[in-house]
C-alpha cells in the first residue's frame, strides 16, 4: 500500500440505518470504492445481516464480507446474553445494557485487517454522538485515537500508509441522517435497525434504537418504511 489516502473505503455495514446512510455518502458523495464489512457477533437481531448483504449489493461495493466473532462467549450486553432489551428508556442518561463490550473496538480492528488485504486507508463508521445512547465507543475521541492505533499496529501504518477513520455521520441526529440518505438513493426500507425483533423481523418499536429510528422519521414528516411493510 502506498503512502497518502486513495479512493478505497473499508466500509462496516451492520444493515442499520446509519451504516446503510454512511455507505451511501462514502459510495455516492464521495465517490470511493467501497468494500462494505458485516460481523455474525451472535446478536439477536441477526436479521441485520441479510439486510447487510442486500444493502451492499444494492450501492455495488466492490466486496462484502462477513467475519464470525463469538460475543455470546463474553457476555455482558443484553443484545448477546439473555438479559432483557430496555424498552422505552431512551432517554436515559446511563449507558444501556444494549452495549456490547468493546464491540467498536473488536470491529474497527478486524475491519483494519480487512482493509489491509484490500490496499484500503479509510475505514468508514457511521457512529454518531448525537443520539448514540451513551455507547462510549461511538465517541470522536475513541475514533482518532483508533486511527493513530492502527497506524502503528499494521504492516500498512509502518510503510506509511495514512490510515483514516472517517465517520461522517458524527454530529448529525437522525432526522438529518435520514435526510441525508434519502439525498443519496438510500431505501430505508431495506435496513434493518431493532435491537429486538419479532420472528417475523418487525421492529418491536420500543428499543432505544426503535426510538430514536421512529423519531427521525417523525421529525421529516414521514412514517418509518418498516411499519409499512406487509404482513
Amino acid at each position: 500500500m502506498s503512502s497518502g489516502l486513495n479512493n478505497k473505503a473499508v466500509v462496516l455495514l451492520s444493515g442499520g440505518l446509519d451504516s446503510a446512510t454512511a455507505l451511501a455518502w462514502a459510495s455516492k458523495h464521495q465517490g470511493w470504492e467501497c468494500y462494505t464489512i458485516a460481523f455474525d457477533y451472535g446478536q439477536r437481531h441477526v436479521v441485520e445481516l441479510q439486510a447487510s448483504e442486500e444493502i451492499s449489493s444494492f450501492f455495488e461495493a466492490t466486496q462484502h464480507k462477513v467475519i464470525a466473532v463469538d460475543l455470546q462467549a463474553i457476555g455482558g450486553s443484553s443484545l448477546t446474553s439473555d438479559l432483557d432489551v430496555p424498552k422505552d428508556q431512551a432517554e436515559s442518561k446511563s449507558i444501556p445494557s444494549t452495549y456490547v463490550p468493546a464491540r467498536n473496538l473488536i470491529f474497527l480492528s478486524l475491519a483494519a485487517a480487512f482493509a489491509e488485504t484490500v490496499g484500503a486507508n479509510k475505514l468508514v463508521i457511521g457512529a454518531n454522538v448525537v443520539d448514540y445512547s451513551g455507547y462510549p465507543d461511538c465517541r470522536p475521541e475513541f475514533l482518532n485515537s483508533f486511527a493513530k492505533t492502527v497506524a502503528l499496529g499494521t504492516k500498512a501504518g509502518v510503510q506509511g500508509a495514512d490510515f483514516e477513520v472517517v465517520a461522517p455521520l458524527l454530529q448529525l441526529d437522525k432526522s438529518e441522517i435520514i435526510k441525508l440518505g434519502l439525498s443519496l438513493g438510500v431505501d430505508y426500507a431495506m435496513t434493518r435497525s431493532c435491537y429486538d425483533p419479532k420472528d417475523d423481523g418487525t421492529p418491536c418499536g420500543h428499543c432505544d434504537s426503535c426510538h430514536f429510528r421512529n423519531q427521525g422519521f417523525a421529525e421529516l414528516g414521514q412514517t418509518d418504511p418498516l411499519l409499512n411493510r406487509p404482513q
